[in-house]
């Protein structure tokens, strides 16, 4: 029988009704964004692979570089965010001024260094996913269809980085509607103009690979948009922007506390990500089945993940504040109850698409093969989703205090010194199919629960870092 200890630590990770509404209020926009948005880029993957599998693998590949880019803006906003997160706490609007500042001056950064190393070495990145095996003609046209993609996707990665670096600021006060409406507005046209531009509807050229990246490019111009414009017309409610851009001048201590602070999270999502790319890679030497298969299942897996994704995300929104006001026991159960929601989220939806994994795969025009293989990645994946949101949720925990230096051995240390070098003797040395490989793979993150659940018990993230500042 449970002793009366064990029963009150249970009952302390289930909040009451009011505790739910008001993290669902928080992450529910955000799900609707993000899942709404996947949705979307699986109805992109759809049409484009009616156009072939040489050409549905090739965006992939862009994709999946591009991801890495992506990344490196969410942490380079992550960095700083838990500073404006914990300001907005306070209600120090100089503080969050100073916050946007940086973010500014760093994610510009980001984004033209990013469009040098595509344009300098885009090729060769994409070359670096086609070492499998394959017909030569196969290998040359994905190349090919790459290609194309990328140079009119560049075009995107300004509009991507004003419109993370309104919409952070948003999410970092609560604010999560407006990110939604944006992002809504974004996946509508995205979708409208994939139907017109991909096959030539109602008049339009049919540009195949080269319309969905052109009507991806032209939806991100949308949502920065509607963030930049919201925000600037609701002033009164955003009082960081005000003045926001007559000088780009911060406090020195500031700076200096992102640096310490804020630096790893960057570092962290650019090594994280890339060891993602090294993982997709290790897994294309088995072909390129393999690298079409895995962009359907990751691209369904996606779409259900953004239930504990968002959840996750949710974590550093609601603690953050009570860290920067000094609740520090309530950030403490607040974190463990929403670590157990998320948990039993992801068992529930990770159930359903297990059962449902078959069917997606038939919505794509490619072999039998390939579908057959998606539909045991996203099996894979289902059965590890309770795992990927409990590591998810602890992260999020771990950075809300600043304690970026941890976050960045319990994430990116352990994809580079322990995930990708299995993946890469797996992939290389061994004859092992791709299934087998990926569960390998993927079973190396319950050591990292495990770091994760022992990090979060004892506390080492319940700091509040805008008093160190101060």
């Amino acid at each position: 029988m449970k002793t009366t200890a064990q029963r009150s630590g249970l009952r302390s990770l289930i909040g009451d009704r009011k505790f739910y509404a008001m993290v669902l209020g928080i992450a529910v926009p955000m799900m609707i964004q993000n899942g709404i948005t996947n949705f979307v880029n699986l109805l992109d993957n759809i049409m484009v692979g009616q156009l072939g599998t040489e050409q549905m693998s090739g965006v992939a590949i862009v994709n999946q570089l591009t991801f890495v880019f992506a990344l490196c803006l969410f942490g380079a906003m992550s960095g700083v965010g838990i500073f404006g997160a914990q300001y907005y706490g306070r209600r120090d609007w100089e503080g969050m001024r100073n916050t946007f500042r940086i973010k500014y001056i760093v994610c510009v950064t980001i984004s033209i260094l990013s469009i040098v190393i595509f344009l300098t070495a885009g090729e060769t990145l994409i070359n670096y996913y086609l070492q499998g095996e394959g017909a030569e003609g196969d290998i040359a046209a994905t190349f090919e269809f790459g290609r194309k993609y990328m140079m009119i996707m560049l075009w995107g990665l300004a509009p991507q980085t004003f419109y993370e670096l309104y919409a952070s600021m948003q999410r970092e006060m609560g604010d999560t509607k407006i990110p939604m409406i944006a992002g809504l507005a974004a996946v509508l046209t995205n979708l409208a103009l994939n139907w017109l531009l991909i096959f030539g509807e109602l008049g339009f050229p049919a540009l195949g690979v080269e319309g969905a990246a052109l009507a991806t490019v032209i939806s991100r111009y949308v949502e920065m948009l509607i963030v930049i414009v919201w925000t600037h017309c609701h002033r009164n409610i955003y009082e960081f922007i005000k003045g926001a851009y007559r000088s780009l001048r911060v406090p020195v201590s500031l700076v200096r506390q992102v640096a310490v602070k804020g630096l790893p999270l960057l570092v962290n999502e650019t090594v994280w990500s890339a060891g993602v790319a090294m993982l997709t890679q290790c897994y294309s030497m088995r072909g390129l089945d393999v690298v079409a298969g895995n962009n359907i299942a990751s691209t369904i897996t996606n779409l259900f993940n953004v239930v504990y994704l968002s959840l996750g995300f949710s974590v550093g929104i609601v603690i953050g504040p009570m860290l920067g006001a000094g609740d520090m026991e309530e950030a403490r159960i607040t974190a463990y109850r929403m670590i157990a929601f998320s948990f039993v989220m992801a068992l529930a939806v990770g159930a359903v698409v297990f059962a449902t994994a078959p069917l997606f795969p038939r919505l794509y025009n490619t072999t039998d093969d390939v579908k057959k293989l998606a539909a045991g990645l996203i099996r894979i994946g289902a059965c590890f989703s309770p795992a990927f949101a409990f590591e998810n949720a602890s992260y999020f925990t771990l950075r809300a205090g600043g304690r970026t230096g941890i976050t960045f051995l319990f994430d990116s240390a352990f994809m580079c010194v322990i995930s990708v070098p299995v993946a890469y003797v797996l992939s290389r040395f061994t004859g092992l199919p791709i299934l087998p490989l990926y569960t390998c793979v993927n079973l190396l993150n319950l050591l990292k629960c495990l770091i994760g659940f022992i990090l979060v018990k004892k506390g080492v993230w319940i700091n509040n870092i805008v008093n160190e500042i101060a």
